[in-house]
């Protein structure tokens, strides 16, 4: 097994995401999370978007690993299961990579992705 904690549906979130996510969210005080969720949009078809809340709703899909805590609505769920949430840090910046099996095609910035 990798480096990675495996949560129900088989979302993940990598040593250098949960690093950084746990930065975001102790800039933010106490309470805050990291909500990921996929909308229509983007030039893909799909987009992934990444929020700061306080709220956890009931349904929320909650990966936690060290002191990054990540909600997933539930309509997301599906169109994230199997991924891993990556941070990566390159010549072209700084950002979330979401490594998604259920992806067939992406764009080149790698934030919004078709099914």
């Amino acid at each position: 097994m990798t480096d990675n904690v495996t949560i129900m549906d088989n979302v993940t979130i990598s040593e250098r995401a949960a690093r950084r996510i746990a930065e975001i969210l102790k800039s933010e005080g106490d309470g805050a999370m990291l909500r990921i969720s996929v909308e229509g949009g983007g030039c893909s078809g799909f987009q992934y978007k990444f929020d700061v809340e306080r709220a956890k709703a009931d349904d929320d899909l909650v990966i936690a690993r060290d002191a990054a805590v990540v909600l997933v609505d539930p309509a997301s769920v599906p169109f994230l299961a199997g991924s891993e949430v990556d941070f990566v840090d390159d010549l072209i910046g700084a950002s979330f990579r979401v490594n998604n099996p259920n992806a067939t095609a992406s764009c080149g910035c790698g934030t919004s992705f078709s099914i």
